[in-house]
């Protein structure tokens, strides 16, 4: 099967750039996405940032689909804890229908942004149902199969859309691949998050073993990486070397990776818990072209995967982010043009 290659692009804003500029890049990268035959491009969600403009994947996700033709666009990911699951299968439901076939739903368990975000999206509601039932509950209202027993029975999430958008789940723990499994939906490990290989190697060890077929559905194991592809060996060690891992873990046990030591610390304050941070040398796929596909492919074949979602968010210019993808593209040429037959 032809190895396919796909794009998460945060949209982050550079220092001296604004929010309007860092949306202008976007578009400009999927446009590039859909030329050189990349199979999706999604978008990220993230709140309370000055260093991020993805808040609304739902509207950036229906600027994308207007302004390219053939490729996947979706959400990587929906934090589906934050929301209704009904509304956010309207959302799609109409993406869905503008642009049939195209449009991909990813649904992540990470907070998303600072704990004060999280208790104004949730408006202080606490707790909600664990994202297991959440998904569920969406699978039900984007198939429009709700069950005669639902306490929401006959209710649609209209419009309903002749191909629905297809859902995955995104994560970086051996917990989200078991959710993943027991849905029997695609699944995606972040290793650009949590790049630990052990835990990756679980992670999707776990989805095979735990996956539910759905329709003779086989797994679909996805990993999302970091690339750093430049003209030459020194010129990508340069983009990469200030690209590291930021990780609070609290004392209530919970772990999360955030962009700087700075946010961590902010974070660590909000939640009124104690914590430690931590930070590490992110994995990451660096150099030229021919040394970025012999890295990739290898990854491949270590995880056994048929897809490959490259980020490369943390390069700190737009200009080397067009030209790293551009070089990956060139690298994977042929089989990015097997892929898209």
């Amino acid at each position: 099967m032809a190895l396919k290659l796909s794009i998460l692009d945060q949209t982050p804003i550079l220092p001296g750039e604004t929010p309007s500029l860092a949306f202008q890049h976007t578009v400009e990268l999927a446009r590039l996405a859909e030329r050189h035959g990349y199979y999706r491009f999604w978008v990220s969600e993230h709140h309370d940032s000055d260093r991020v403009a993805g808040t609304s994947p739902e509207v950036l996700i229906a600027h994308l689909l207007a302004h390219t033709e053939k490729l996947r666009i979706g959400a990587g990911g929906v934090m589906l804890q934050h929301y209704s699951p009904y509304k956010v299968a309207e959302n799609f439901n109409v993406l869905a229908s503008l642009a049939p076939g195209r449009v991909d739903l990813g649904i992540g368990r990470a907070p998303g942004g600072l704990p004060r975000s999280t208790r104004a999206l949730r408006q202080n509601e606490g707790e909600t149902a664990p994202l297991s039932d959440k998904l569920s509950e969406l699978r039900r209202y984007v198939a429009n199969r709700v069950p005669a027993d639902h306490p929401y029975a006959g209710i649609v999430a209209a419009p309903i859309a002749e191909r629905p958008a297809e859902l995955y789940v995104l994560g970086t723990s051996v917990a989200s691949a078991e959710i993943a499994a027991e849905a029997g939906l695609p699944y995606v490990f972040a290793l650009f998050i949590n790049s630990d290989a052990s835990t990756a190697h679980e992670a999707f060890r776990t989805y095979a073993e735990r996956f539910v077929a759905d329709a003779g559905r086989p797994p679909q194991p996805i990993l999302a990486l970091s690339a750093a592809v430049a003209d030459t060996e020194e010129e990508a060690q340069e983009l990469a070397q200030s690209y590291k891992l930021v990780k609070i873990k609290l004392a209530s046990g919970r772990t999360l990776t955030v962009g700087t030591v700075e946010q961590a610390e902010e974070f660590g304050r909000q939640s009124n818990e104690e914590y430690k941070i931590e930070t590490q040398p992110a994995q990451i796929a660096k150099g030229t072209k021919e040394s970025v596909r012999a890295q990739l492919l290898e990854l491949r074949r270590e995880f056994g995967v048929e897809e490959l979602i490259v980020v490369s968010t943390h390069l700190r210019s737009f200009e080397a982010r067009k030209r790293s993808y551009t070089l990956l593209a060139e690298a994977f040429a042929q089989e990015l043009a097997a892929a898209s037959v």
